[in-house]
């Protein structure tokens, strides 16, 4: 199947070094490894069940969503236990130390991630018994 995506040049460039680097075939080939750790990182998400310990960690560009960013936090008081917030220039990371039901940590990753402002999230996730 063919198909075409909008990407940044900047994006598109990092992505082609890299697997040129790691030896990689073509471009195609990339794509598809990143996409399928891309679908086996959200059904780990998915699949869990009970309480967890998460890690949330996401960068951002404070001008655009600091507002926005700081009432979904505030959503979700009941499983962020701490934050920590440094500067890296123009960009933001913020790291959001977690505990409690996995669905309500699921739901705070897919909520931080639907900001344009924001350029990735990461979680790990640990089960709490």
């Amino acid at each position: 199947m063919r198909t075409s995506f909008n990407i940044p040049d900047e994006v598109v460039a990092e992505f082609d070094r890299v697997w040129k680097e790691e030896g990689l075939a073509n471009r195609s080939r990339a794509v598809r490894e990143a996409m399928q750790e891309y679908v086996e990182a959200h059904d780990r998400l998915e699949s869990m069940t009970g309480e967890v310990v998460a890690l949330v960690g996401f960068d951002y560009r404070h001008h655009e969503v600091i507002e926005e960013l700081h009432g979904v936090q505030h959503e979700y008081q009941d499983v962020i236990l701490n934050t920590s917030h440094t500067h890296q220039g123009e960009w933001c990371l913020e790291s959001l130390f977690c505990r409690g039901d996995v669905a309500r940590v699921r739901e705070l990753t897919y909520r931080l991630r639907d900001f344009d402002g924001v350029r990735r999230v990461k979680q790990m996730l640990i089960r709490a018994d």
